[in-house]
């Protein structure tokens, strides 16, 4: 699943690509993606003639603000990629791959193509005047971004500090932090030297400024390679991720540890993979 890093270098690449293009409209070609409104011809037609604005991240969701040009009303069209779901700004009279499921033509002769294999992605339209959070409502759910104020040291040590769960399984829990994933999470521990399976019950003060630290630095370069493609991830322009390559322990497996060339160990925690190097990691 694309996790924070992917979706910024999406968000950043659609803000650079999009923005001013006037839509046509949309259309739905696998109606199970739209999840709000539930009418395709509601949402074909409340899309015709509106313009991107911007597009901001927000924990692993995707939102555009699009504005009328001329009556300046605003509205936005979210969108989470889930677990293959892939954004591609093309020529219109490129041919659609099989597992297009919803195009945005516009004026120009473009289109943002979403593209999902697995069709677990979603996309909503929320209308000018509604609430964001009452149609898209995982955004309720989300806890602070990491690169906020509010995400911090000491956030982090009175929500987890006397937790018994494996600290592994709560960084994947997005009401603690949002855009956290299965990849960083394996290479913040690795370089917190912390083994995934201890929990933040048994982590000394001293662990907590270093494990926010080490989040805000796992994710800035991620985003500065942008992102990791180990299956499908494609920023907009359909550029692979290179942050995979020079991964600390995820994916590597029986692969000698960069540091100490201890075989890289891979264990399951609720039903995720965890890899770890148990000789760095304590």
């Amino acid at each position: 699943m694309p996790e924070l890093p992917e979706v910024e270098t999406v968000c950043r690449g659609l803000n650079r690509l999009t923005l001013g293009q006037i839509l046509q409209g949309g259309e739905v070609l696998h109606p199970s993606t739209l999840a709000y409104p539930l009418s395709v011809a509601a949402f074909q037609q409340a899309l015709t003639g509106l313009q991107f604005q911007a597009w901001q991240r927000r924990g692993k969701y995707l939102l555009g603000q699009l504005i009328n040009p001329k009556g300046q009303s605003a509205s936005v069209l979210g969108i989470h990629l889930r677990m293959t779901g892939q954004l591609l700004w093309v020529n219109q009279a490129e041919m659609r791959t099989p597992h297009t499921r919803l195009c945005f033509p516009c004026q120009s002769g473009q289109e943002l193509r979403f593209i999902d294999i697995r069709t677990f992605g979603r996309i909503w339209y929320v209308l000018p005047g509604e609430s964001i959070e009452s149609v898209i409502t995982g955004l309720k759910r989300l806890g602070p971004e990491p690169f906020s104020p509010d995400f911090s040291p000491a956030y982090l040590q009175s929500r987890l500090g006397r937790s018994q769960r494996p600290l592994k399984t709560a960084l994947l829990d997005q009401g603690l932090v949002a855009g956290l994933g299965n990849i960083y999470a394996d290479e913040v521990l690795f370089q917190s030297g912390i083994l995934p399976t201890r929990t933040g019950s048994q982590l000394q003060a001293k662990y907590w400024p270093l494990l926010h630290q080490t989040i805000l630095q796992v994710l800035e370069t991620a985003i500065a390679a942008g992102g990791t493609t180990f299956s499908n991830f494609l920023d907009p322009t359909g550029i692979n991720g290179n942050y995979g390559g020079q991964a600390w322990v995820y994916g590597r497996k029986g692969e000698t540890c960069r540091v100490c060339d201890t075989p890289i160990e891979r264990i399951k925690l609720a039903g995720r993979s965890s890899h770890f190097c148990p000789t760095c990691q304590r």
